[in-house]
């Protein structure tokens, strides 16, 4: 028989196998996340330390410490601006693309003939309308709203919003159109929600006497919080990636300017990153915190 020692030296040995044998298939993924994720990050951390001048021998980096993260605020009249007005416009829009999503999934989550045809239609927008070909269409002029110049809302909007709100409704009014475009994959996700919840919690509350209206608001609505949660994750960080974002025009602006360049560039990239991953903590913290308050209630 085997005596202690032997036996967790073949333990180990039989472990060790096991964790070889799942690293080997990680590898390629391991290899390809240290080449094009690990490394390019870590240059450009490296690079917003630093002066980064192009010249025919290649980049010439210059150390400047933290002067990067000091000009971003107290240099550059652009970029808190831009970034603070983005974040307003975001406020307004994550609510009503998300808001719009839940009421169109519960429309095509409806069994009427030809549903899965106008899923499709919804999700259409997402395929082709990203990235150049949405900078193209709204040079076309193709996100415009007509209505707002036909009606003459502007003038309203000033009135009963406010002077220092009014810009920033009109902008989110004139960008109605994304809210068609940029709303597919929320509405797949709230009906992928909606298969989750039991068809006969709704015969049962039918029979007691609830109206649509109530098993909405007592069924539905609850057991959808963590797929809101998800969809306004998803729609924050896919309007701050939007390729009309201000912010990112900016940043790519500063890389190739001689006065600037990739360190500065890279700077503002990374002061919009950190901005970006507090206010999804914050999201997140919110949404955890509302579950845990109705586990407890309930």
């Amino acid at each position: 028989m085997m005596d202690a020692k032997q036996r967790s030296r073949a333990e180990r040995l039989y472990h060790g196998k096991r964790h070889g044998i799942g690293l080997l298939f990680m590898l390629p993924w391991i290899i390809g996340f240290a080449l094009f994720v690990l490394i390019p990050v870590s240059w450009s951390l490296f690079m917003t330390f630093n002066k980064v001048r192009v010249s025919a021998g290649g980049f010439k980096y210059e150390w400047v410490g933290l002067r990067n993260f000091r000009d971003a605020f107290l240099k550059d009249n652009v970029f808190p601006i831009e970034m603070i007005t983005y974040f307003y416009e975001m406020l307004l829009m994550v609510p009503i693309i998300v808001i719009f999503a839940l009421l169109i999934s519960l429309m095509l989550n409806q069994k009427f003939p030809g549903r899965f045809i106008y899923r499709a239609l919804f999700f259409l927008p997402v395929i082709f309308a990203t990235g150049q070909v949405l900078s193209e269409l709204f040079v076309q002029g193709a996100g415009d709203v007509p209505f707002l110049e036909q009606y003459n809302l502007e003038p309203l909007i000033r009135e009963y919003i406010g002077m220092q709100f009014a810009d920033t409704v009109m902008s989110v009014l004139g960008k109605a159109v994304l809210i068609l475009w940029y709303s597919g994959v929320q509405i797949l996700i709230f009906i992928a929600g909606f298969q989750t919840i039991s068809p006969t919690i709704y015969e049962a509350v039918r029979m007691d006497g609830a109206s649509p209206w109530d098993s909405f608001w007592k069924i539905t609505l609850p057991a959808c919080v963590p797929f809101i949660s998800l969809n306004v994750l998803y729609t924050i960080i896919d309007l701050f990636t939007f390729p009309l974002n201000p912010v990112l025009k900016h940043i790519r602006d500063n890389m190739f300017k001689v006065d600037t360049g990739y360190g500065y560039a890279s700077a503002l990239a990374w002061i919009y990153f950190g901005f970006i991953f507090v206010l999804i903590a914050v999201v997140l913290w919110l949404f955890n915190r509302s579950l845990k308050t109705r586990g407890v209630h309930s």
